[in-house]
């Protein structure tokens, strides 16, 4: 009867040895192919940003930091080995905490203390401002990086009549007011008296002599949708389709025309009484 809680005891021993023994061996088998994984994918040590860097930002030692990283996931344009190669350069695009810092997204030595909006412009490309109020600025929900589509509203050449058309789409917003981006946490709209778009010198035509014609727009678009839509343009009559106007001819084939209403004066002159009547104008 004494031997059975010894070998109970003795087992237990030895299931815990034989675990330990084969934790110890997994720990090994997995900080080895670890090892290996390492070894087999190449790095280099760059710098990234380590807070949020935003637009026309003076980049400062501590907003950024070193990583390695995966040659093979390097960015094409021109990386930094060293914080101090972009210390006192300037943002000319917002940067998001572990972003590498790129030569692309940084103003040109040469041309540091210039506007940084200058380097924001795509080759061959203009930027051109708009004035703008609450109601053409949406309420102030446009910010810098949005996509939007120009209306106009102006009088037609013919008649005189109102009409509104898109003559611009799939414009983007390079600035709002003298803000190039919408800051982390800063999602309150905000409205501004211009917005900055980035168009085509030919795009600059039309928008120049439509600002001279009537009302300018500004329709937001979705994020995404760069579709073009073929429009013909609104005008009232089009606007009231199939809306029914009666009217009412006085004079017309089997009416007789209303009677004037009338109200009576009786004018006394002395011993005489004479009555005049008046036609009652109607509001």
């Amino acid at each position: 009867m004494e031997a059975k809680p010894r070998t109970v005891l003795i087992i237990g021993i030895l299931a815990v040895v034989v675990a330990g023994i084969a934790s110890i061996s997994l720990y090994k088998y997995l900080k080895g192919q670890e090892a290996m994984v390492k070894g087999s994918v190449a790095t280099e040590s760059i710098v990234v940003a380590a807070v949020e860097i935003p637009v026309g930002n003076v980049i400062k030692p501590d907003q950024v930091k070193m990583v390695n990283w995966p040659k093979s996931a390097t960015p094409a344009s021109q990386t930094f080995s060293s914080a101090e190669q972009v210390t006192g350069r300037t943002a000319i695009d917002r940067y998001t905490p572990g972003e590498p810092i790129i030569e692309a997204k940084l103003v040109p030595k040469e041309g540091q203390g210039g506007s940084v909006l200058t380097y924001k412009i795509p080759d061959s490309h203009r930027a051109m401002t708009v004035a703008v109020d609450q109601v053409s600025g949406v309420a102030g929900f446009i910010s810098p990086g949005n996509i939007v589509d120009i209306v106009l509203t102006t009088q037609q050449e013919n008649n005189q009549k109102p009409i509104s058309k898109i003559v611009l789409q799939n414009v983007p917003v390079l600035a709002t007011g003298q803000v190039m981006s919408q800051q982390k946490g800063d999602e309150k709209p905000q409205i501004v008296p211009t917005v900055t778009m980035d168009v085509t010198p030919e795009d600059a035509e039309k928008l120049a002599i439509a600002s001279t014609q009537g009302r300018l727009q500004l329709i937001l678009k979705r994020v995404g949708d760069m579709k073009v839509v073929k429009t013909t343009g609104a005008t009232v009559k089009k606007v009231l389709v199939g809306a029914i106007v009666k009217t009412k001819v006085i004079g017309s084939k089997g009416e007789k025309p209303e009677k004037p209403e009338t109200f009576t004066v009786e004018i006394l002159r002395g011993n005489q009484k004479t009555e005049k009547s008046f036609a009652v104008e109607k509001q």
